[in-house]
Formats: C-alpha cells, structure tokens, sequence
C-alpha cells in the first residue's frame, strides 16, 4: 500500500471520528492504534504503551496542571475587579477606554496565567456588562474581550509554548523570552485599532460620564492593584530567566502565589479551592488524553515514512523556503478552524520542524509564529475556543452571529502580527538571544 493512500484513509478515518462526535483525543489514538495493528501486526501494538509512558515521564509536563490551578485560582481570587478598577478610574475619560482598558487587563492576566479561558472569561463576566452599560457597541466590546484573552497563549507563561517546547526539543525559557515582544505588539495594535476607530465613531465607545470619574488620589491609591500581579509575574518569569528555576518549579511557585493572591483577598476558601481544583483536575486531563491521542499518531504517521511525503510535498511548492514557510502557516490556519491547538501542535511539530530547520529557519521563531496562529485559532469560526466562552458568559440580545461579526477585525489584526513577525525574526528572537545567547 503506497504513503499517499495510507495518508489519505489515516486523515479520512480521523476526519470521520471527529465528524462522529469522538473527541480529539481517542480519534488521534484510536485511529493510530487500528493502522498500527493493521500494518504491523499485534506486536507493534507495544509501542502504545512505551509511547505514553515516554510522553507522560516528561518532567516539563508538571508544569501544566500548575500553571493551569494557577490560572483557575487567580480567575476567583478578586484581582481582576481591582486591576478593572484602577483600569475605569484612568481609562474611562477616553472614548473606547473601557475596550482599551480591557486588553491591558488581558495582557497583564496573560503573563500571570498560561491558558486564555481565565482572562477570557473573567473579563467577560466583568468588564462586559461595564461596558454595555454604558452603551459600548456589543462588536467592539465582546471583541476585545475574546482578542485580549487569546493573548494567554502567547505572552509567557503558556501551556502550548511548553508542548511545543517539549515536542520541538527546544528551551522553555527561550520560548517564554520569544511570546514577549509579540504579544505586547498583538496587544498594542488591539489598543491602538480601538482607539482609532472611536475617535471617528464616538458612538462605539462613549467617555465615562463625569460624575463616575474620580480624583487623582483616587486614581494614584488603585495603583495598588497592579502589586501583586507584578509579584506574581516577576515570580513565576523571573526565576525562569535568572536560572533559578525550572518551567515547572517556577508554576509551582505561581501557584503558591495565587493561592496567597486570594487569601490576601479573602477568597481563599474550601469552596473555591474545590472548583479551581476541579476544574484543573477536568482541563489537565483532557490535554493530557490529546497529548498521548497525538503521540501515537504522530508515532503511527512517521512510522509508514509520511515526513519524508510531506516534505517532498512542500518542497515543490513555489517561493523557495519563504513559499514553504507561507504554506505552513497557512496549514496551521485551517487546521487551527477545525481542531484543537494542542493536537495541532503535537501533530504538526514533528513533522514541521525538521523542515523548518533544514531551510535555515529557527525553531524558536517558527514557534512563535506557530502560537500566533493558534491565537488567531482560539477567535476563528466554528470551532474557536474564545468563541464559545464568551457565548457562555454574554448577556440575552447578543448571538453566536454577533460574536463571530465581533472577532473579523481581530482576527486581521493578528494576521498583520504575524506576518511582522515574520517579517522581522528579531522580534521574536532579540530576548531569547540576549538572556541566553545563541
């Protein structure tokens, strides 16, 4: 049986699971386990249980369940109503200062968590009703929310950075560095588009009515909300980049943190600890099922010889080794419609990467540019997570279609990060180079 046929029926026969309602996870690995006894006989079935037990004795996927307890505590702990405050008090004078508040309270949650349903959902339960009440339009304000807490995945730290890492053989601590500078520009052009498109519509996010505006004390005393974020961030970053820490010693240490974080606003209670807890226990265990589901079939897939299918495939494709990098991302966009951003890594990276670095191109820039894509992944239509968080948290009035119409604006304004980012590598690899050279 030739690769091109095996390629067609193994994708065709995970296109039909998924098609069926089974989760990513057991098409992945149930599709991988029936081709690899068919091909190779019961034998071959060891390598299921050697392939999860090298995949699950990684010790940088500790890191995970931290990072994510971390980010289920601080969604509870009540920083996030101090930093909206303090946002509302120096914000709320500009036209679409609420919007532009609300991504730099996603920006600052991004780099305290490592998933983007914390801040998502969180501003979507705070910041939203804010500005509805005070007649935002419904596109600008639901899209910033689902805009700012994709900035999750990219501004470090970030659970998909570490399965990249993992995956990509290359250092945590470099991708962390590579998510900064890319994630303040994604950041920066979602401010900069909201304010420049209610400066001409002033409808779209009127000024806070100056009987809710507040003095300068006032102003200078909700400073102190953004302290224990920056403790928390300076914690959990600082001892990665000064070597003090391991990515998974240093999630532990954020969580420790959130949990002082809510004790320090009396949020620390058993009822909060069981459904950050739970909630952890429920998301850890589905990323780890997509973890192994994808481990053997990327295991299966390389096996019957595809890569060398797949890099013979892009190599013919027109541009030199840009036209191969543009296909790429342009595989990872479609791909980021329809599946879930820790399939597509643990998928495409063995696969890709060797390519990547055999044009010359670096993998931790590659990596990079792969999490913008699934940043753009988490807002595009039908499948984007962000899309149906905030459907869970938006009032009566606002629809799927309002929430899709939200996000095209967005979404081309990540395509436009990306291709800076592609444009210009340093943007990336300038930190990682400086901290722990080349």
């Amino acid at each position: 049986m030739s690769i091109e046929l095996i390629t067609i029926l193994i994708f065709g026969s995970v296109v039909v699971g998924l098609a069926l309602g089974l989760p990513l996870a057991f098409a992945l690995g149930g599709v991988a386990v029936v081709f690899t006894f068919f091909l190779w006989g019961p034998e071959a079935l060891y390598m299921v249980a050697s392939r999860t037990f090298g995949v699950m004795s990684a010790f940088i996927l500790v890191a995970i369940p931290l990072f994510i307890f971390m980010a289920n505590v601080l969604e509870r702990s009540g920083s996030a109503e101090d930093l909206y405050s303090m946002m509302y008090h120096w914000m709320g004078p500009l036209r679409g200062g609420l919007a532009m508040g609300t991504v730099v309270i996603c920006t600052l949650f991004a780099a305290m968590a490592g998933i983007s349903g914390a801040a998502t959902v969180t501003m979507g339960l705070i910041a939203l009703p804010s500005m509805l009440k005070r007649h935002y339009d419904k596109n600008i304000a639901v899209g910033c929310i689902a805009a700012g807490g994709a900035l999750g995945i990219l501004i470090p730290p970030s659970v998909i950075m570490i399965i990249y890492a993992l995956m990509a053989g290359v250092s945590v601590g470099k991708m962390f560095l590579g998510g900064i500078f890319p994630g303040l520009i994604l950041a920066t052009l979602f401010i900069v588009y909201i304010g420049i498109r209610c400066a001409f519509q002033r409808q779209l996010g009127p000024v806070v009515p100056p009987e809710e505006r507040v003095g300068w004390r006032e102003k200078l005393i909700s400073i102190r909300a953004v302290i224990i974020p920056v403790l928390l961030v300076i914690g959990v970053l600082g001892s990665i980049f000064t070597g003090i820490a391991s990515p998974s010693e240093a999630a532990a240490i954020g969580a420790t943190g959130s949990l002082l974080s809510a004790a320090i606003y009396r949020r620390l209670n058993w009822k909060m600890l069981k459904e950050a807890w739970y909630r952890t226990l429920k998301l850890n265990v589905m990323i780890m099922w997509i973890v192994v589901g994808a481990s053997l079939f990327t295991a299966a897939y390389t096996a019957i010889g595809a890569p060398e299918l797949i890099k013979t495939i892009l190599m013919e494709m027109p541009g030199g080794r840009w036209g191969i990098l543009i296909g790429i991302q342009a595989t990872f966009f479609i791909l980021g419609m329809f599946l879930d951003p820790t399939g597509i890594v643990l998928i495409t990276t063995p696969i890709f990467v060797p390519i990547i670095k055999a044009l010359g191109f670096d993998p931790i820039w590659f990596g990079i540019l792969f999490v913008i894509n699934m940043e753009m992944a988490y807002l595009t239509p039908p499948f984007g997570f962000n899309l149906f968080y905030m459907k869970g948290v938006v009032p009566k009035g606002i629809t799927m279609g309002d929430i899709y119409r939200s996000i095209v604006p967005f979404v081309v304004l990540q395509l436009v990060g990306l291709i800076i980012c592609m444009i210009f590598p340093q943007i990336a690899l300038v930190l990682p180079n400086l901290i722990f050279g080349r």
